[in-house]
């Protein structure tokens, strides 16, 4: 099997295992966990390690939250998961799909509600922009810091 790509997940647990034979690892019981959490929730769903590691532990699987870190940086550098590097210096982690590439994110940056959209103008400046300097564009990817409605609603 051809080692995974961000463009190219593999999520089965045979394409996780062979994967991570590849890497020189192994699929531990704690990673294919963490791995199923993100399948059940679907594309769309954005979690902190400590959310990841809360939803486990009411799930009643236990998993250290060092080892939900480690795991969701494992996962990302796979191209299963894909990265939201926030300003504030949070990650939020979602399921990683080929069909569901270019797109962004609205931030709240209070209470850190993530809500995803596209825009093909984001998408087309981020193309000229490369070209214009020599660039192969390889992602396109805008976050965009607000407040959310509730959040606005509680201003003062």
């Amino acid at each position: 099997m051809a080692k995974p790509t961000p463009t190219s997940p593999v999520r089965s647990a045979d394409g996780l295992r062979s994967s991570l034979h590849h890497r020189g690892q192994r699929v531990t019981p704690q990673r294919q966990r963490v791995l199923n959490l993100f399948e059940r929730l679907g594309e769309g769903s954005h979690l902190s390690a400590e959310e990841v590691h809360q939803c486990l532990l009411r799930a009643e699987e236990r998993v250290s939250l060092a080892t939900v870190y480690r795991t969701l940086r494992l996962l990302s550098a796979m191209g299963l998961l894909q990265e939201l590097e926030l300003p504030e210096g949070g990650r939020r982690f979602e399921l990683a799909s080929d069909h569901h590439r270019q797109h962004h994110h609205l931030v709240c940056v209070r209470c850190g509600r993530t809500e995803e959209f596209e825009n093909a103008a984001v998408l087309a400046a981020g193309q000229a922009a490369a070209s214009m300097q020599g660039f192969s564009l390889l992602e396109c990817v805008l976050n965009v810091r607000a407040l959310c409605p509730s959040c606005t609603q509680a201003e003062p």
